[in-house]
């Protein structure tokens, strides 16, 4: 098909020469002469396309390469065809001029047949598409370049209707035929003179603090955002339509995320079993993932939740098939149950991840929360100790820090037990780590602001002065991960520098501008009021306790010998009696203030055993 093509485009184009040449005198295309130059030309042509490699196949995808190769082949043919007509006299009565001229035609003659053929593929493509969506694109770099052609040569559905960027010199400049229109601050008037039905971000380098100004003047458009994710992809030319993806409250946290590197992670793995509690929670299950792509010998999971680990497990075969698996469904505070695992199975590292971690409704299950978060860990961290258990990662709360709450208490007197059995059991290297609050965790905002939206509800916010630190749950997975590899790390509670902390009703703002919506408060935004147990603001550190840097970037160890004294004899004598109403009355003893509140409806009084709660 090529060929035949480029055969008529050889034809043509001696013909238009002869034309120009000879005045449109139709004389000269009598007898031999023509027909003879004519078929030779032909033959150098197809020829000369064919070495140089201008396929069909290519027409749809004409780049500035194509065409240097087409200068190649028209030029390389041209020098061919007239060194011929030179030498053989049956060609002598061909003018050099023609040659000249020829050389032109078919030059352009065959860049009109690709841009032709592009443009019917293109236009044949995007018509095919069942929905299609005028877009307005934000931003007029490179990125901006590659996604404006896929969008204009796929069945995407996206027609972009005008691009805007802060570069006045960018403005009514043309990114293939598309104008750029105007400054960012103008997103909302120019999406309405447009008519656009959806914005799309194709800045991928741009900051939290870029997004939030580009959101904010989109507000008022009342569209759905979507952003073109990866600098890497625009790089090395790969980005593509369907890279874009609706844009995350993570993207917004107003901090880089964290990225810890763990290049010994896999080296201090090998050979090794490695079990994970809690391990069908937020935590724990992206704590299994990690730990399972770097390939330890077994992976032990335990969890009291029997749905979400018959889903984790699962996952977990499909990510990494040559890990084996064992899965145990059971409560930390099951002491049979827990020796028996440690035991059977020997793993040389244990991240502790079960803990009960609802604020409000600990409040109201305090025996709950002190059983499973204080006595289940000491079940685990001791039994671990016992049994020569290499490592031992308690995985903690800010909360901890100057608790306020029943279920941050728990945590801190949690802490207090694993520095504890730091000295009493050297072999075994113990720590926390603690951090904030994870976006889409089991029970956290995020999670419930978007369902209150698909439900048409209006979002909730305790305080519009509330703040919490946040970070992505693998973020908070690879910190506990890097924190475990310290040589520092035992006997010290870990904690990140997480940057500044939130506001939760900014959390709510951008979270209906994402959706497209406004932000009105009393209409689609109430404060409700702070729950019990609930801060202002949260620390990650307390006043008196010393923070030192690592040798990893944002990590610290905090110093808490003057905080967290040695466990009194009462506390750690009912953790060894399994002794649940002295847990409880020294917790009452130890945060006055936090158990004295109103504790809600009575629970069911003390068991025979401290076993069956949930992890």
């Amino acid at each position: 098909m090529a060929s035949v093509v480029y055969a008529g485009v050889a034809a043509a184009s001696l013909f238009m020469a002869y034309l120009a040449r000879f005045e449109f005198d139709a004389a000269m295309f009598v007898g031999w002469h023509f027909g003879k130059a004519l078929v030779l030309l032909v033959v150098i042509r197809v020829g000369f396309n064919y070495l140089f490699r201008l396929g069909i196949s290519r027409w749809r995808y004409v780049g500035t390469r194509d065409v240097v190769r087409l200068l190649g082949a028209t030029t390389a043919g041209s020098v061919v065809f007239l060194v011929l007509i030179w030498n053989i006299s049956a060609f002598s009565s061909v003018p050099r001029s023609v040659v000249l001229l020829e050389w032109v035609f078919s030059g352009y003659g065959t860049g009109a047949v690709w841009v032709l053929y592009r443009l019917i593929y293109e236009f044949s493509r995007v018509r095919q598409a069942v929905d299609r969506k005028r877009v307005l694109v934000v931003g007029a770099g490179e990125a901006a370049q590659l996604l404006v052609s896929q969008m204009q040569r796929s069945v995407s559905g996206y027609v972009p209707i005008g691009i805007v960027d802060d570069d006045p010199l960018k403005w009514g400049t043309l990114i293939h035929g598309v104008e750029v229109v105007g400054a960012t601050e103008d997103i909302s008037t120019i999406a309405e003179t447009l008519r656009a039905q959806e914005i799309i971000i194709g800045v991928p380098s741009a900051t939290s603090e870029q997004l939030r100004k580009i959101i904010s003047s989109s507000e008022g458009a009342q569209l759905p955002l979507k952003l073109l994710p990866g600098i890497e992809e625009v790089l090395n030319g790969s980005a593509s339509v369907q890279q874009i993806r609706d844009v995350q409250i993570d993207d917004l946290l107003g901090r880089d995320p964290v990225r810890l590197q763990l290049p010994a992670l896999a080296e201090d793995l090998h050979g090794k079993t490695v079990m994970v509690t809690g391990a069908a929670g937020s935590i724990g299950s992206e704590l299994a993932r990690q730990i399972a792509v770097n390939k330890p010998r077994c992976l032990v999971l335990y969890d009291q939740a029997e749905s979400p680990m018959y889903f984790l497990e699962l996952e977990l075969r499909a990510l990494a098939p040559e890990v084996e698996l064992v899965l145990l469904v059971s409560s930390v505070t099951d002491v049979a149950s827990v020796r028996g695992a440690i035991a059977r199975y020997a793993p040389g590292r244990i991240f502790h991840a079960a803990a009960y971690k609802h604020v409000p409704l600990m409040e109201h299950n305090r025996r709950s929360a002190v059983v499973t978060n204080v006595f289940g860990t000491y079940v685990v961290a001791s039994e671990a100790a016992t049994a020569g258990v290499g490592s031992f990662v308690l995985v903690s709360t800010d909360k901890a820090v100057r608790p306020s709450s029943i279920m941050g208490a728990t945590k801190q007197l949690a802490e207090r037990v694993v520095l504890h059995l730091q000295s009493k059991y050297p072999d075994t290297d113990f720590g926390a780590v603690r951090f904030g609050n994870v976006l889409g965790s089991n029970g956290s905002v995020i999670p419930l602001f978007k369902r209150q939206i698909e439900n048409g509800e209006p979002l909730t916010v305790t305080s519009d002065e509330m703040t919490r630190y946040f970070m992505t749950i693998p973020e908070a997975v690879r910190l506990i991960l890097q924190t475990s590899l310290l040589g520092s790390f035992p006997g010290h509670v870990a904690m990140l520098d997480m940057g500044e902390p939130v506001k939760i009703i900014d959390l709510a703002r951008d979270i209906l501008r994402l959706s497209g919506q406004p932000f009105r408060l009393g209409e689609n935004v109430i404060i409700t009021g702070v729950r019990p147990g609930e801060k202002m603001h949260e620390e990650l550190s307390d006043p008196d306790e010393a923070v030192h840097p690592t040798e990893v970037d944002r990590v610290f160890l905090v110093e808490t010998t003057e905080v967290y004294p040695e466990p009194p004899a009462e506390l750690l004598s009912a953790l060894a009696g399994r002794d649940e109403e002295r847990l409880l009355h020294f917790l009452v003893e130890a945060f006055p203030e936090v158990a004295g509140r109103g504790q809600g409806p009575r629970e069911p009084g003390p068991r025979a055993g401290i076993a069956g709660t949930h992890s």
